[in-house]
């Protein structure tokens, strides 16, 4: 069970800010409560009390996005289903949606955040390696000497470990930013009991751009989920196949480096094999879903399945 002493539900971030920043030591903010209100429902963390649960659903401030200089700028207040449903997302932050659609289900969808995800920094959230991958940082505010103090941090650094972030007390994420990926191909794999609403074990985020024939890597971005205590962009893999010919051999090289990254103690030899084959289909995946793609790769991903 949830309960509280005080609700607020704040219409201006000014409100937020100074309402966070008074709050009794061991309250909450919530945008959508997705993790909070299942938490307590289901007596995972216990009955839950608190001194205050602000809300902030309400703030205006924290809604919609824009874009600007290759960045694509969302307010903390973004949903899952944003990412299914605009075209504009839909195109400029291609693996979103495929990460997206393994979300939950479509009612969590619809008011559950981004933000919220990267905040709660769990190893296995599905949003923080597509992030990770898109360049993304998160901008936090403060009330300071009667104005709102910003600061912007990346998101490798923003998340220290399970559940630790560098927020500061008082602080509310107010933004993600997210490079613009038009033109690329985006992909994610997750593996769990089920599709959806369901814990990963593990997680990939994968985004590519070829050459106009289909036959270069141009750029990769790819990072990891569920097998350390924070995401890992798997950089070394994404400079070995960067400027390389689109082949068999040169991505399972890549993939097969990239599970040297696994840390988790549990069932780590599994997680290995998970990690191998998923960079691998994410990276065949993103190369089927680049707009406009070029017919060569067909052969290569038949190569692929029998290889």
């Amino acid at each position: 069970m949830l309960t509280c002493d005080a609700y607020h539900r704040p219409r201006s971030l000014a409100d937020a800010l100074a309402l966070w920043g008074a709050a009794p030591e061991g309250s909450r903010l919530v945008s959508g409560a997705t993790d909070l209100y299942p938490a307590a429902r289901d007596g995972r963390a216990g009955d839950v009390h608190l001194p205050a649960l602000i809300d902030l659903s309400a703030v205006p401030e924290l809604g919609g996005y824009e874009i600007a200089k290759g960045r694509v700028h969302l307010g903390a207040g973004t949903v899952y289903q944003d990412f299914l449903t605009d075209p504009v997302l839909r195109q400029n932050l291609p693996c979103m949606p495929h990460v997206a659609i393994w979300f939950a289900d479509d009612q969590i969808r619809e008011v559950a955040t981004l933000a919220g995800n990267l905040v709660n920094a769990s190893p296995v959230a599905d949003g923080t390696p597509a992030a990770v991958a898109l360049n993304g940082a998160i901008e936090l505010a403060r009330l300071e000497q009667g104005g709102i103090r910003r600061r912007t941090v990346e998101l490798e650094s923003f998340i220290q470990g399970p559940g630790r972030t560098v927020i500061e007390p008082g602080e509310i994420a107010t933004r993600v930013s997210l490079d613009s990926c038009c033109g690329y191909g985006g992909a994610f794999q997750k593996v769990g009991q089920r599709r959806s609403l369901v814990i990963s074990v593990a997680c990939c985020a994968a985004l590519v751009r070829t050459d106009a024939e289909g036959r270069i890597f141009e750029d990769v971005r790819l990072a990891l989920g569920g097998v350390g205590p924070g995401p890992i962009r798997l950089r070394e893999a994404e400079r070995l196949l960067r400027g390389n010919r689109i082949d068999t051999e040169t991505i399972l090289r890549a993939a097969d480096g990239a599970a040297e990254h696994v840390a988790s103690r549990s069932r780590r030899d599994y997680r290995r094999e998970v990690v191998a084959n998923f960079v691998r289909a994410a990276l065949e995946e993103a190369l089927d879903a680049r707009p406009n793609r070029a017919p060569s790769h067909d052969q290569t991903k038949e190569t692929m399945a029998n290889a």
